[in-house]
């Protein structure tokens, strides 16, 4: 019996994010739930069984007709042996065997990788970045995670920690990250960092729309709104955190040369095409090699919060297929 399916999960934070994929990479059924992670690994566990048994209904599709689960799971873990070794957004997970556990339940093979792999590994096969062989993949939301596909594979690293490109330190004496070091990415760059300053220039007395439209929360869609209605507080915090994205580009550039770099994630998403743009252009000034400078492109992700579970799903398949 030919199996011509598989299935990806996004596990994250707050929601699990589950789709039947074809091997073509084409979503046949989903489904979304909430994660409720303080309920502790085995009912999550349990939550990520019964949505593969979900869209495998709503797909009409026999577990006999699925290769491969592929499973995007958050924090340090390794893929060789599927195991999720710490968790911080999730309690309870540490040394946690992922794919053994969701195998034994649903009789699949099962695969598991981080996160911000899976989503870069997404856009290299099916999105952005499709039809490359050397790609960087940044996502910047709460935090900044990233992926690096080297010649056409997903790089892992010997410890499986290679593309913790959020902690890349830009400035050494800068604002503490929440990995404990000064002056990473994440602490310059992401939606936290964004909202930090925002709070601390407000409470120096600057005047800003942001209370007025966040009710407490400041999501990327409050920025998004702030700034393009010309808050200066918020507009100088989002082109200071863009131009440290820049900076990092083109160091990024300058140490692999990918054919392309995508960028991803809530923040990116929100604020468009016009703060990649600008994000290009600061990398560009710091490129070391001029010479065709413009064919490295700098894009925005296309496949949004699918590109996690389909990346998943890829790598599914394709670690299946070289398991036999």
């Amino acid at each position: 019996m030919p199996k011509k399916h598989a299935i990806g999960i996004d596990l994250g934070g707050t929601k699990i994010l589950t789709a039947l994929v074809t091997k073509k990479g084409e979503i046949v059924a989903e489904t979304k739930q909430p994660t409720d992670a303080q309920d502790g690994p085995e009912k999550v566990v349990q939550r990520m069984v019964e949505s593969v048994e979900k869209v495998l209904d709503i797909g009409q599709v026999s577990p006999q007709k699925v290769k491969a689960i592929g499973i995007g799971a958050p924090g340090p873990l390794n893929p060789e042996t599927g195991v999720v070794l710490n968790a911080p957004n999730l309690p309870g997970w540490e040394q946690v065997p992922l794919a053994a556990l969701v195998r034994e339940k649903i009789g699949i093979d099962t695969y598991i990788e981080n996160d911000v792999n899976a989503g870069t590994y997404g856009e290299f096969k099916l999105g952005a970045a499709r039809g490359k062989k050397d790609v960087i993949g940044i996502f910047v939301g709460t935090g900044i995670g990233g992926g690096i596909v080297a010649d056409g594979k997903l790089r892992s690293g010997f410890r499986h920690v290679a593309g913790e490109l959020g902690h890349v330190v830009l400035m050494v004496d800068g604002p503490y990250c929440g990995c404990g070091k000064r002056g990473c990415l994440e602490a310059l760059a992401s939606r936290t960092a964004m909202v930090r300053d925002i709070d601390a220039a407000i409470c120096a007395g600057r005047p800003s729309m942001i209370p007025e439209l966040s009710s407490g929360r400041i999501t990327s869609g409050v920025l998004v709104q702030a700034y393009e209605a010309g808050d200066k507080v918020v507009t100088e915090v989002l082109d200071r955190a863009g131009y440290y994205l820049g900076v990092f580009v083109g160091s990024a550039v300058n140490f692999f040369d990918p054919e392309v770099v995508v960028l991803g994630g809530g923040v990116i998403e929100a604020l468009g095409k016009p703060y990649v743009e600008s994000i290009r252009e600061v990398a560009q000034q710091y490129y070391i090699a001029k010479q065709d400078a413009d064919k490295v492109q700098v894009i925005a992700a296309e496949l949004g919060d699918y590109a996690g579970v389909l990346g998943a799903a890829m790598l599914g398949l394709e670690r299946a297929k070289k398991a036999r």
